[in-house]
């Protein structure tokens, strides 16, 4: 019990370090007429930029941190300042924006650690990987000129072309879109740390995405129906001998009644099995009959029956790599579909 406490608490340390120094503020903008990110800014842009900082600063130790990030958004209008992008970083921890946070540790971390200092850009690169971990990676092309390729809604390009980038964990739906073709729509639901990589060849037509299916092989509600027909055949064919035992039986007690015979064996056993032949004719008819009726029904409710197939499905070949990564260890998982 003691070791598996333990284990826990180390995990929730690893978790958390990244976060060690998550109230070490830059707290002043390093321009530099030479340095990259001050080039083209004017002084008074620089100046309103800082303002806003340092009352961003003020909020972020206040702990206001909604109004720290509206503050620093405002200076970014002004000076696209690595700084600015790591307090920014810092003060959208805890609301969940795992998107722009990662995008503005990015920025920060856009021209190394001269912009902030050797601490804070270890802090940024750390904290960049740990929210990276719990976003997935998108990765995602396509050949067909002219096709236009979204996900989630969202136009990522007009094909040929590439996308990549980031996004939350969860269910996906990525669109192919083309004049004269029905969307192409594939789904993905990748986990935390996964990649999501696609590469699409073609668009698929209405033809090519159409299938039919039936509940039961074509030829078993057929196969009732003539079993139906048949026992109703075999029934007439009864009832025509009944038919025939009858009219003979008939024939000889007239002959009988004139000359005053008796009724003998072979006559009582003739109206016996006319009499038979005709109890088992009309059950044949009533079997026959019901299995043509439900052989029929059935061939009825077997009709084909169309329904859509995904791209994925129709490709059979395609396949969805998603790449688990972890630390310097990369895991990939092949599905084929």
């Amino acid at each position: 019990m003691k070791r598996i406490t333990l284990s826990i608490a180390c995990t929730l340390v690893l978790l958390t370090a990244p976060l060690a120094f998550a109230q070490s503020l830059h707290q002043q903008l390093n321009s530099g007429a030479k340095n990259p990110w001050a080039t083209g800014v004017s002084p008074e842009r620089q100046t309103a930029a800082t303002d806003l900082f340092k009352q961003g600063n003020d909020y972020y130790e206040r702990a206001f941190f909604l109004k720290a990030s509206e503050l620093y958004r405002k200076a970014l209008d002004h000076w696209d300042h690595p700084a600015i992008h790591y307090n920014l970083a810092l003060s959208l921890m805890d609301t969940g924006q795992k998107l722009e946070l990662r995008e503005h540790l990015e920025a920060a971390l856009r021209y190394g650690a001269k912009p902030l200092d050797e601490k804070l850009f270890e802090h940024a690169r750390k904290l960049k990987v740990f929210i990276e971990k719990q976003l997935i990676r998108v990765e995602i092309s396509c050949d067909v000129a002219g096709a236009s390729v979204s996900m989630d809604g969202r136009l990522l390009f007009t094909a040929p072309g590439r996308f990549e980038g980031w996004d939350l964990p969860g269910s996906h739906v990525l669109v192919t879109n083309q004049e004269g073709y029905p969307p192409n729509e594939r789904i993905r639901t990748p986990r935390e740390g996964e990649v999501i990589s696609l590469h699409i060849s073609r668009v698929y037509d209405d033809g090519e995405l159409t299938r039919y299916r039936r509940h039961w092989a074509t030829w078993k509600p057929w196969a009732m129906f003539g079993a139906g027909v048949a026992l109703a055949t075999g029934g007439g064919v009864l009832h025509q001998q009944a038919r025939n035992d009858i009219r003979e039986f008939d024939a000889r007690a007239t002959e009988c009644e004139l000359d005053g015979c008796p009724l003998t064996p072979e006559l009582d056993g003739l109206r016996s099995r006319g009499a038979r032949f005709q109890k088992m004719a009309i059950g044949t008819y009533a079997a026959g009959g019901a299995l043509v009726f439900t052989g029929a029904l059935l061939a009825f409710i077997n009709r084909a029956e169309p329904y859509r197939l995904t791209p994925d499905e129709h490709e059979q070949g395609t396949q969805v790599v998603l790449q688990q990564v972890d630390g310097r260890h990369e895991l990939w998982v092949t599905i084929r579909f």
